[in-house]
C-alpha cells in the first residue's frame, strides 16, 4: 500500500517533463506521438492523457508553440527570409508556418517582423 502511494502525482508530472524535453530536443523534427510514446516507452493515449492533464495542452500544441518561440527569435534576425526560418523550426512551408505562427501568435510572422522593428 505505501508503494502505491509514492506513485501519485509525481510519475505523471515526471513523464510531462520528460515529454517537454523531447520536444524541446526535436521541435524541428515532424510531429508523430507514436515516435514521441515510443521514446518514452509509454502507450500513446496514456501519454496523451497525462500530458494534457499536466500542462493543459496537447502534445501537438506544445510543438507548435514551441516552435512558434523559436521562430520568433528568428524572425529578429532579418537575414533569414520568412521561407528558412519556417525550415529551421521544423515546418514543411512557409504557408503552413505562416498559419501556425498567427494562431499562435496573432500575426503572420511578416507581420511580426514589422512590429519588432518599430
Amino acid at each position: 500500500m505505501q508503494k502505491l502511494e509514492k506513485h501519485g502525482q509525481q510519475p505523471k508530472q515526471s513523464l510531462a517533463d520528460r515529454a517537454v524535453s523531447y520536444l524541446e530536443s526535436h521541435y524541428t523534427d515532424k510531429f508523430s506521438l507514436e515516435e514521441i510514446a515510443g521514446s518514452l516507452y509509454v502507450n500513446k493515449n496514456y501519454l496523451a492523457r497525462v500530458f494534457h492533464k499536466s500542462t493543459g495542452q496537447t502534445l501537438l500544441q506544445y510543438h507548435n508553440r514551441l516552435r512558434c518561440e523559436k521562430a520568433r527569435q528568428l524572425l529578429e534576425d532579418r537575414s533569414y527570409s520568412i521561407s528558412v526560418v519556417a525550415f529551421k523550426t521544423g515546418f514543411a512551408s512557409a504557408s503552413h508556418f505562416s498559419r501556425i505562427f498567427k494562431i499562435y501568435e496573432g500575426c503572420t510572422p511578416s507581420q511580426y517582423r514589422k512590429q519588432i522593428s518599430k
